[in-house]
C-alpha cells in the first residue's frame, strides 16, 4: 500500500498544516504572573466557569508551583490551560484557600 504525501496533509501525510493565525496563537500574559500562559479566550472561559476570585487564587498557586517544583519546570513556557480541570488539584487548592479566607472573616 502506497502512501500519498501532499502539502495539504502536512509533514509526511500527518495532520493538516494550518497557517499561523495570530489571533488564535496570541498568548495572554498577566504582568504579576509572568510564567503562566493562557490565550485571552481561555482566560475569559475560566473566569466565566469559576469566577474571578477562584481563578486569581488558582493563578497564584500555579505560579508558585511552577517556580518551586522541579516538575513545574517542564510546564514553563507552555500553555497552562490543562491545569485548570474542574476535578484537578489546582481548582481544589484554590477552593480550599477561598474557604479558609471566608472562615477567618
Amino acid at each position: 500500500m502506497k502512501r500519498v504525501y501532499s502539502i495539504e496533509n502536512g509533514k509526511k501525510g500527518g495532520r493538516p498544516s494550518f497557517e499561523n493565525n495570530n489571533n488564535q496563537r496570541k498568548v495572554f500574559e498577566m504582568p504579576e504572573l509572568n510564567i503562566i500562559f493562557l490565550t485571552e479566550n481561555q482566560y475569559e472561559t475560566l473566569i466565566e466557569r469559576y469566577g474571578y476570585k477562584l481563578i486569581s487564587n488558582a493563578l497564584r498557586i500555579l505560579q508558585s508551583w511552577l517556580k518551586s517544583s522541579p516538575i513545574g519546570g517542564k510546564h514553563r513556557g507552555k500553555n497552562n490551560y490543562a491545569q485548570f480541570r474542574s476535578d484537578g488539584w489546582l481548582i481544589y487548592e484554590a477552593k480550599q484557600m477561598l474557604n479558609k479566607s471566608k472562615q477567618q472573616i
